[in-house]
C-alpha cells in the first residue's frame, strides 16, 4: 500500500477530529441565543439534505426513475412512515420504473 494514502488517511482523522473537538474545548457553557441554537439545530438537516438530494438523482441509470423514487419517499415520509418504509417503498418504485422504461 502506498505510504501516501496513509498520510492522507491520518490528516483527515486529525482535522475531523479537532473539528468536533475545538468547540468542545471552547465552549464551556450552555449556548442561551436562540437563532444560534435554532441555526445549529438545522444544520445538520441541511446538510443531510444537501447530501443526499444529488445521490438521489445520480443513483439510478434514469433521472426519471430516480424522480419517481424520490416523489414516492416524500409522499410516504408525508404518511409519518419510518425510514425503512420509505427507503423499501421508494427502491421498490424505482426498481418498477426501470423495468417499466426498458
Amino acid at each position: 500500500m502506498n505510504n501516501r494514502y496513509i498520510i492522507y488517511a491520518l490528516l483527515m482523522a486529525i482535522v475531523t477530529y479537532f473539528i468536533r473537538m475545538i468547540p468542545m474545548v471552547l465552549i464551556k457553557e450552555k449556548i442561551k441565543n436562540k437563532f444560534i441554537r435554532s441555526f445549529l439545530y438545522y444544520v445538520p438537516y441541511a446538510v443531510l439534505g444537501a447530501m443526499t438530494f444529488p445521490a438521489i438523482f445520480y443513483s439510478t441509470n434514469s433521472i426519471i426513475s430516480a424522480g419517481v423514487g424520490c416523489a414516492v419517499a416524500i409522499i410516504i415520509a408525508l404518511f409519518d412512515k419510518g425510514l425503512f418504509t420509505v427507503a423499501v417503498f421508494s427502491c421498490i418504485s424505482v426498481y418498477i420504473t426501470e423495468l417499466l422504461m426498458k
